[in-house]
């Protein structure tokens, strides 16, 4: 309902409730009517309040029940004032918080434009950067070629210095030998002048590979050894008599400690050696066994020694000596490497003629010989080598003693 509409219906009900007052008012009057005691003229004051009252409450009631606004103005008005102070404090508190955002969000931009500025000078930079790195690229693979070839060189200059080393070692080793061989040989020649040495200190009276297949088996092998080791030292020192009698004398402790090696498995080689110098005639030969486990001490195809003929050395002489010499130096290869033949096999027949080839090479050519072993062999094998001539025709010196 609109607001005039609400204002005549209030002034023509205020004008019917008076005038109903007012004929109330004067009826209780005249009727002299009393209400709760009192007095009727009192009794009319009264009833024409009460008359009042209504025309109040029935007013506000209308306008209550036809204006919702009404309502909400008398009943609601401090909590939508409330509101109304909330909302605008957080009205205002919003505008300053979209205030800041656009403050921070034009920082942002600025920011943003300050990257993409910066990430373009970085972008130049980086370009600029790849084409000064690319020749350093080069540069550090150049490096790396050249680090790897000084690397070759100096693991080859080590192994060098190791072959050199290991040289030195076995030219101290020979110089220590060749010592002691002088030691026995000084020795040797006092009892060359005292009588015949037919059996010298640490000569080998006998030799055997033992590879056992039962532990049972080591009293038989060990005495069958030590028989052929009785007549070996029995030829030599009483050639031409009957081996009827023990003539070599090994501790029995010693017998024992052969027997306990042998025993636990595996390939071993066992020589009865000669404790010191025997003479013609002796009575007894003091011997020890010497065991080693076997190992292959060459290989087929192995060079074993190498020497140069130079061009000068033409005569037969000279080329004897010098392929002499050659076999000596494949014996004291051999026995650094643990060998225990006693002595270098080949044939002696092209071992000659070699020599006469040689002699009768053309003048002006150096020549360098190389022996080479001919089968892999163990400690306890003979040592079969074949002399090659580099560069030349090749001779094969085997399947003989040494002369």
């Amino acid at each position: 309902m609109s607001g005039w509409l609400l204002i005549l219906a209030l002034l023509v009900l205020g004008g019917v409730l008076s005038t109903l007052g007012d004929r109330l008012g004067s009826r209780v009057g005249k009727a002299r009517l009393s209400l709760f005691n009192l007095r009727p003229r009192k009794t009319a004051v009264l009833i024409t309040v009460l008359t009042g009252s209504l025309i109040s409450a029935v007013s506000l009631g209308l306008m209550l029940l036809v204006s919702e606004r009404l309502r909400v103005g008398l009943f609601q008005l401090d909590q939508l004032e409330r509101k109304l102070r909330d909302s605008r404090t957080d009205l205002t508190r919003s505008q300053a918080e979209i205030q800041r955002a656009q403050h921070a969000t034009q920082r942002a931009e600025q920011g943003l434009n300050q990257a993409q500025q910066q990430l373009g000078k970085a972008d130049q930079r980086a370009l600029k950067l790849r084409s000064e790195l690319r020749p350093l690229q080069q540069q550090r693979l150049k490096l790396e070629r050249q680090r790897d070839l000084l690397s070759r060189d100096i693991a080859a200059k080590d192994a060098d210095i190791r072959r050199n080393e290991a040289e030195l070692a076995r030219v101290n080793q020979r110089i220590a030998s060749g010592a002691q061989e002088l030691k026995r040989l000084e020795t040797k020649l006092v009892d060359l002048r005292r009588g015949d040495v037919v059996i010298s200190s640490g000569q080998p009276l006998a030799t055997a590979k033992i590879n056992l297949e039962k532990p049972s088996q080591a009293t038989a092998v060990i005495e069958a050894l030590l028989r052929q080791a009785n007549l070996v030292a029995y030829q030599r020192v009483l050639p031409g008599q009957t081996a009827n009698r023990q003539i070599l004398l090994v501790p029995r402790s010693e017998i024992t400690r052969l027997q306990g090696v042998i025993t636990k498995g595996g390939s071993w080689v066992v020589s009865i050696i000669s404790v010191a110098n025997v003479l013609l005639g002796e009575k007894q030969v003091l011997a020890f066994p010497d065991v080693r486990p076997n190992r292959q001490v060459m290989r087929r195809g192995e060079v074993m020694a190498s020497t140069l003929l130079e061009d000068d050395q033409r005569s037969p002489e000279q080329v004897r000596s010098r392929l002499n010499l050659l076999m000596a130096a494949t014996f004291t290869r051999a026995q650094g490497q643990g060998s225990l033949a006693d002595g270098v096999q080949f044939d002696a027949a092209s071992f000659n003629r070699l020599g006469n080839e040689l002699s009768a090479r053309p003048p002006g050519q150096a020549v360098r010989l190389e022996t080479v072993s001919v089968r892999d062999s163990d400690i306890a094998d003979p040592i079969t080598v074949e002399l090659r001539w580099i560069n030349g025709p090749a001779t094969t010196t085997r399947s003989g003693p040494r002369p």
